[in-house]
C-alpha cells in the first residue's frame, strides 16, 4: 500500500505538473503513455516491442497521435491511416507466410485505433484555445471522481454486482454513486466558469465521463480476464501499466471530442 500511495502521489504530481504547462511538454508526455500502452498492449497478444509487427503498428499509432496541426501540416487523414496500416499488416501475413496470423494483425490494428485515437483525443482538448487547461481538468475531473465515488459509495454501501464475470468487484451501487459525483464536479466547474460552460452541457459531460469511463475500465478488465493476466503491465509500481490507468481515458476523451461536448 505505501508503495502504491508513493507512486500515485508522484505520477499524479507530473502528470498535473505536465497538463499545466501544456504545449509540447504535456504533448510529449502523452505521445510516450501512448507508445509505453501499445507496447503493453503488443506484449498482452504475445509480441515484444520491438517485433516488427508490433513496430508497424506503433508507427500507425504515431501517425494516428502526433498533433499534426500544431506544426503547420493537417496531417494524414485518420481514415486513410487505418485503411495503410490495415493492408501493410494483412500484407505481413502473406509475406511471413502466416507466421503472422490475420487475427493477430486485426488486434494489432486495434490496439492502434483503440490507443491512438484514445490519447489523440486528449492532446486535442488541452490545445483548445484558449481554455484548453480548463476542458482538460473537467475531463480528468469527472472520471476521477467517477473512480473515487464509485470506489467509496461501493465499499459503503454496495450490494448487488454490476458485471461480476468482468470485474467481481464493481457494484450496481458504487457506479451510481460514480456517476453523481462525476455530475457535482462537472456543474460545480460549470458554477465557477459559466462564460466557459453552461451548466446542461456541463451535467452531459459529467454523465457521458462518467459512464463511459466505467465502460473503459470494464473493457480492459474484460480482456485482462481473457488473457488471464492481473496488470497490463509495471511500469507504475502498485498500480500496473499504463492501460491499467488510462483504460477510462482513452474511452472517455474520443468520445467528448466526436460528439462536439469539448
Amino acid at each position: 500500500m505505501k508503495q502504491r500511495i508513493m507512486t500515485g502521489v508522484i505520477a499524479g504530481a507530473l502528470f498535473v505538473g505536465f497538463a499545466l504547462l501544456g504545449g509540447w511538454a504535456y504533448t510529449g508526455m502523452i505521445v510516450l503513455l501512448a507508445v509505453i500502452g501499445y507496447a503493453e498492449f503488443t506484449r498482452m497478444i504475445g509480441y515484444s516491442w520491438h517485433h516488427p509487427a508490433s513496430l508497424i503498428g506503433c508507427a500507425g499509432l504515431l501517425l494516428l497521435v502526433f498533433p499534426w496541426a500544431q506544426v503547420g501540416w493537417q496531417g494524414p487523414d485518420p481514415l486513410l491511416t487505418l485503411w495503410l496500416l490495415m493492408f501493410i499488416l494483412l500484407s505481413v501475413t502473406v509475406v511471413t507466410r502466416n507466421r503472422i496470423a490475420i487475427d493477430q494483425a486485426a488486434l494489432l490494428l486495434l490496439g492502434s485505433l483503440y490507443i491512438g485515437l484514445g490519447f489523440s483525443a486528449m492532446i486535442t482538448v488541452r490545445w483548445i484555445e484558449p481554455h484548453g487547461l480548463f476542458y482538460t481538468a473537467l475531463a480528468f475531473g469527472c472520471i476521477w471522481a467517477s473512480d473515487i465515488g464509485a470506489y467509496f459509495t461501493g465499499r459503503a454501501i454496495g450490494k448487488h454486482k454490476l458485471w461480476p464475470a468482468i470485474s467481481p468487484n464493481k457494484t450496481i451501487e458504487g457506479a451510481i454513486g460514480g456517476i453523481l459525483l462525476a455530475v457535482l464536479v462537472a456543474l460545480v466547474c460549470s458554477l465557477l466558469a459559466p462564460e466557459w460552460i453552461g451548466m446542461g452541457r456541463a451535467l452531459v459531460i459529467g454523465l457521458v465521463a462518467a459512464v463511459a469511463g466505467q465502460f473503459g475500465d470494464l473493457i480492459q478488465s474484460a480482456y485482462k480476464r481473457v488473457k488471464g493476466i492481473k496488470d497490463t503491465g509495471n511500469v507504475l509500481p502498485g498500480h500496473g501499466g499504463v492501460l491499467d490507468r488510462c483504460d477510462s481515458w482513452i474511452i472517455v476523451f474520443p468520445i467528448l471530442t466526436l460528439t462536439g461536448l469539448l
